[in-house]
């Protein structure tokens, strides 16, 4: 024999989630990522897209007097030059954070 359930007293999975934020207080809604870092990585975004094709714009009759290949060239270090300004400005940053952390922990002691 099939026995009746009660579908008043039970709640769906919706209606249980409906009642979560409340049970676990205020979220919080701050960015995982800083501004500081957002706005650098869109300026080295910029950079690196604006700066390599304007050098070769720039060299490719300018300096090289027509010759692509080395305007080419030019255009690829540019970008490397960019990359790497990237990557030390981040290895700043990671290092900044870090001695940062370090004066809390000692702080704390």
């Amino acid at each position: 024999m099939a026995t009746q359930r009660n579908v008043t007293k039970e709640q769906t999975s919706l209606n249980q989630q409906d009642e979560l934020p409340s049970k676990l207080g205020k979220s919080n809604i701050t960015p995982a990522v800083p501004k500081e870092v957002i706005i650098k990585l869109l300026l080295f975004t910029f950079a690196m897209i604006v700066c390599p094709i304007g050098s070769y714009f720039l060299t490719v009759n300018n300096l090289y007097s027509g010759n692509s290949t080395y305007a080419g060239a030019t255009a690829a270090a540019v970008a490397n030059v960019v990359l790497i300004g990237y990557v030390v400005v981040a290895f700043w940053e990671d290092q900044a954070d870090r001695v940062e952390a370090e004066k809390e922990a000692k702080k704390s002691r």
